[in-house]
């Protein structure tokens, strides 16, 4: 993770969107008392994905018992290339 000020961060933006898309890493975008998180787009759209899904109570049931079954070995294995 890397932080920066705004202005550091506009002097040299293409060198922190590599930082980002490139290498994966956060960077943190200073203003003052205020602050900013650069992302990749890929880890963005995980966190939203995530946030969608546990929206739902049903679904978040669903997605925690399914972690648990899989922990306990309760689930039956499958070969995508024999359906």
């Amino acid at each position: 993770m890397t932080s920066v000020t705004a202005t550091g961060f506009r002097s040299n933006i293409k060198h922190y969107m590599d930082l980002v898309i490139k290498d994966s890493q956060e960077v943190i975008i200073n203003r003052g008392n205020e602050a900013a998180v650069l992302i990749p787009m890929d880890q963005y759209n995980a966190m939203k994905e995530t946030e969608y899904l546990m929206a739902s109570k049903e679904m978040e049931k669903a997605i925690l018992t399914g972690m648990e079954d899989v922990k306990k070995g309760n689930f039956v294995e499958v070969n995508i290339d024999e359906l």
